[in-house]
């Protein structure tokens, strides 16, 4: 338990320094000017209980996901990162970073069969890839960041790590929200 809060202190610094604020629990900087995504799903619906099958209890592995911004001349990348949160504990489920610029949704299960030259974080539990969520009365945010460059880490970086790298290159963001599980 202790791990899993360093992890998300760490990960609520490095975004709240970058001007993200992506975990909730950080206030958004005024630092830096950060542009909407509008984040979509024909599975998932905001505000609504995450799929069984994309959860622990299914076999369908991550959700697909479809996203939509304004051009930015300046996109090299697009990361996800979708993490978690109640009361008293928190978690990151996926992180899938350097998908091409130019694409624009991932089908399902996505992190089984991922883009071309993209990345997958080791996550909270210490898995790659993506870790269906069990809590049923968690809230659980798949957020799409359009990042300015492509993220270079050493091999086998740490999770903290690659969420600053996220956090700093971030010039767009959005974010769609299940809450509990069907």
């Amino acid at each position: 338990m202790r791990r899993v809060a360093a992890i998300v202190t760490a990960m609520g610094v490095a975004f709240a320094s970058a001007g993200c604020g992506s975990l909730g629990f950080i206030g958004r900087s005024q630092a830096k000017d950060i542009a909407e995504i509008n984040v979509t799903s024909p599975e998932l619906r905001e505000g609504k209980p995450l799929p069984r099958e994309y959860s622990c209890k299914g076999d369908q592995g991550s959700p697909p996901l479809r996203w939509s911004s304004q051009p930015l001349s300046e996109a090299r990348s697009i990361a996800i990162v979708v993490d978690s949160h109640t009361g008293s504990d928190s978690a990151v489920h996926w992180v899938i970073y350097n998908i091409p610029a130019t694409t624009t949704e991932l089908g399902p299960n996505a992190a089984a069969d991922p883009p071309e030259g993209s990345g997958q974080a080791k996550v909270t539990s210490g898995r790659e890839g993506y870790e269906p969520p069990c809590e049923e009365k968690a809230g659980y945010r798949f957020t799409v960041y359009t990042l300015n460059d492509r993220v270079e880490l050493d091999e086998g970086p740490e999770l903290p790590q690659i969420l600053k790298e996220i956090a700093g290159k971030t010039i767009a963001r959005g974010r769609l929200t299940a809450v509990g599980i069907e």
